[in-house]
């Protein structure tokens, strides 16, 4: 599986930026994916989470009401809309994914992963600074 995040940039506060994970190498449909952020001195942190197109989305505290998760797989993409930019958004910004299988669905859905260690495949990251 390989990851390549775009969409990256400088913002001002209050600002937003979306970003853009394309997938390849794989099924989409059946990868779980995530947005992490990480700086440089901190714990890496998920941002936001979702396993299937139409499941419940996970979001850090922190991002709730300004993030937006999606994914498009017919397009093989994972996009993050951020709205409301803050100073702390600054960080890089690295896609992930993990296979999942039938035995992972619970009900009519995947139940999104918010740990890096449940993430197999990782994108090169993609720098947003708030200013």
């Amino acid at each position: 599986v390989q990851l390549v995040e775009s969409g990256g940039g400088s913002v001002q506060a209050g600002g937003s930026l979306t970003l853009s994970c394309q997938a390849s190498g794989y099924t989409f449909s059946s990868l779980c994916m995530g947005w992490f952020r990480q700086v440089p001195g901190k714990e890496r942190e998920a941002v936001a989470a979702l396993c299937t197109r139409d499941g419940v989305p996970y979001y850090a505290d922190s991002v709730k009401g300004r993030f937006t998760v999606s994914r498009d797989n017919a397009k093989n993409t994972l996009d993050l809309q951020m709205n409301s930019l803050q100073l702390g958004d600054t960080a890089m910004y690295r896609c992930a994914a993990a296979k999942f299988y039938l035995s992972d669905w619970r009900g009519s859905d995947v139940p999104p992963r918010r740990h890096s260690t449940d993430y197999t495949y990782w994108g090169q990251g993609t720098q947003v600074t708030v200013s």
